[in-house]
């Protein structure tokens, strides 16, 4: 018979919202209580009933743990350009990661560093208005989605800003949410409380906030009759009637290569709204810890994510220190790959040393390599440890309650006995 684990509150870990109202519960594997979100659901099978006892390896071979650690040791000393690359950990993993990429000299990226740089490379050029859940929950009568539906990715997103919920409590009575360039949410049709509204775009994406953007500022397109024209004209006539409009993208659905452009359209927008009324953007992203390691490097160092540590001093490339690029111009000789969330998130395959601090689902994966590799199998923030995550929104930190107590080393126990480990070697080959 199914037992619950754990009551609310527990935080879920699985995606950039940390949900906190649910519970886990206790079948042939873990399964969440109180809520159909299909991301909880999905990750939370790939624990069992059980804390794992998964072995390291090293090349496919199951070892001890001091053999992993010593192999992991002798490679990384020999590095010369060693990468740490998904970096799915917690708050404390990222900090012990950053004193070890200062033992080793390694470059540090996210496998979500692409979709997080669009937004920071904007920041750094123009910067931005940003808006929090709480905020959208309390004050946006209008809501603006961009590209895709929030839910998409983030199934919770709507319940957690109090939007087409049956128990609202706070906010504003009636909202407008406008889904500009996809179709609206079926969650909320037939809603009284809620208009939810598609409006398509004209042109392309860019074409479309060049022409929102206009229309903002008080210029008068001429052309032929177009709907679409029209309905960005509303869209901005609306966004000029709201008490409180807030933006919201999802990073990873933004098209093209160049979607750091696509932000800086967003924020100009939210400029102009900011001269006369309140508005806010959220991007939603900064999964399997991306928003937490991101923080933390810039705490610890001045500097984001795609940072190396030199002994020269720090370097933030954010074009030339991308794992793929890396990876691909053999830039690196060795990596180090945490993904301490989940199987997702498999190391790249490459011909060189490889360290992985994983989920013990990645055993396979890392034992079918090309290259040598050290697999070490982790706990995972709010499984088996305790720890620490950012929300989306970026103020916000939120504790991690185990489910249970594992036998697996946390990332950040590790990579601290791992730096313990390197320290006489790279005194040895100095």
């Amino acid at each position: 018979m199914d037992a619950t684990l754990h009551s609310p509150p527990w935080t879920c870990p699985f995606c950039a919202l940390l949900c906190d109202r649910f519970g886990v519960v206790k079948g042939e594997t873990l399964s969440p209580a109180g809520t159909r979100c299909p991301r909880a659901t999905h990750a939370l099978a790939q624990f069992g009933a059980a804390p794992s006892r998964a072995a390291p390896s090293v090349n496919g071979q199951s070892v001890d743990g001091q053999t992993a650690l010593d192999t992991a040791a002798q490679w990384l000393s020999r590095a010369r350009q060693p990468l740490f690359g998904g970096m799915a950990t917690d708050v404390a993993g990222a900090r012990a990661l950053y004193r070890l990429a200062n033992a080793c000299g390694a470059i540090v990226d996210h496998a979500h560093g692409r979709t997080l740089m669009h937004g920071l490379t904007a920041l750094q050029d123009r910067g931005a208005f940003t808006t929090t859940l709480a905020e959208i929950r309390n004050r946006a009568d209008l809501m603006v989605c961009i590209g895709a539906s929030p839910s998409s990715r983030y199934p919770e997103f709507f319940a957690r800003c109090a939007v087409g919920v049956d128990a609202q409590q706070v906010g504003p009575a009636r909202r407008t949410v406008v889904f500009l360039g996809c179709d609206a949410d079926p969650a909320l049709a037939d809603r009284s409380d809620v208009e939810a509204i598609s409006v398509p775009l004209y042109g392309d994406l860019y074409d479309t906030l060049a022409t929102l953007n206009a229309l903002l500022g008080g210029k008068s397109l001429r052309g032929p009759s177009d709907p679409t024209l029209a309905g960005a004209a509303s869209l901005v006539e609306r966004m000029l009637a709201a008490n409180y409009t807030a933006i919201v993208w999802t990073p990873a659905d933004l098209p093209g290569s160049h979607a750091a452009l696509l932000v800086e359209g967003f924020d100009r927008l939210l400029k102009a709204l900011n001269r006369t009324r309140r508005a806010g953007g959220l991007a939603l992203g900064g999964d399997d810890g991306g928003a937490s390691v991101n923080q933390t490097l810039t705490w610890l160092s001045g500097l984001p994510l795609r940072t190396g540590v030199h002994r020269g001093g720090l370097e933030h490339a954010p074009q030339r220190y991308d794992t793929a690029h890396l990876l691909a111009d053999q830039a690196v000789d060795a990596l180090v790959w945490v993904a301490s969330f989940g199987a997702h998130l498999p190391p790249p395959r490459a011909p060189i040393p490889t360290i992985v601090l994983g989920h013990p689902g990645l055993a396979a994966a890392c034992a079918d390599r090309e290259g040598p590799s050290v697999f070490v199998p982790v706990s995972t923030p709010g499984i088996g440890s305790a720890g620490h995550l950012f929300r989306a929104d970026g103020g916000v930190v939120l504790p991690l309650s185990p489910v249970y107590e594992d036998t697996l080393p946390t990332v950040a126990a590790f990579a601290g006995k791992l730096g313990e480990a390197l320290a006489p070697r790279r005194e040895d080959t100095a």
